[in-house]
């Protein structure tokens, strides 16, 4: 039987570069099968958006009674919509031997923490308050106010970066990319997971012939 999966949290304030590091592990070819959280929602979809793969779009009935039976890790309300993760299907995934990574904000960090102690938790951090505004500008989709309210938001952000395990600083994209393939192989390394992966052959050196 396979080691079971590890769960990993990666925040960051919008423009720090999070959602482009971890596609770009997600391509790297690994020792084990690696996938992103698909959250459950209640707002409407989005065009280009497909149930299952970018939300699971749900009713504010259904998601409420998911709260009541105490089904999610996690879950906000955000300007009136209601995001959250499934802690089943979490845990079915990591029952398989996938390494699964949430995409959530410090406090969805700080719920998931209190329930599944064993997180790897992980803050991405910009290279400095002018790089991050020179990111968000070169988005060319935002408003003046728009930036200014996500800079005072990443401010906020960044004031719990020592609740997290590791921080990455994305200056050098490829540097960044480095030390979070690092930190996924660490976690796959420990004794939990290796006493797990080679019981047999443990068993076999220790055995007296």
């Amino acid at each position: 039987m396979a080691a079971k999966g590890n769960l990993f949290i990666l925040s960051a304030p919008s423009g720090a570069g999070k959602s482009s590091l971890i596609s770009a592990l997600l391509k790297q070819e690994s020792t084990r099968p690696m996938q992103v959280s698909v959250s459950h929602t209640t707002r409407a979809p989005r065009p280009g958006e497909v149930d299952g793969q970018h939300y699971h779009f749900v009713s504010v009935e259904a998601f409420k009674h998911q709260i009541a039976q105490k089904h999610f890790y996690e879950w906000a309300e955000v300007f009136g919509n209601y995001y959250g993760t499934s802690a089943l299907a979490i845990d079915d995934q990591l029952a398989k031997g996938i390494d699964v990574f949430l995409d959530i904000d410090w406090q969805g960090a700080q719920q998931v923490r209190m329930k599944k102690p064993d997180v790897t938790t992980i803050f991405i951090s910009p290279p400095s308050k002018k790089e991050l505004e020179n990111r968000l500008r070169g988005r060319g989709q935002d408003s003046e106010a728009v930036i200014a309210e996500r800079m005072a938001q990443a401010q906020s952000e960044c004031s719990h970066y020592q609740e997290f395990d590791y921080i990455i600083v994305n200056d050098d994209f490829t540097q960044a990319l480095q030390d979070l393939t690092t930190i996924v192989t660490n976690q796959r390394l420990k004794r939990s997971q290796q006493i797990e992966n080679y019981k047999l052959l443990f068993t076999q050196l220790l055995a007296n012939d």
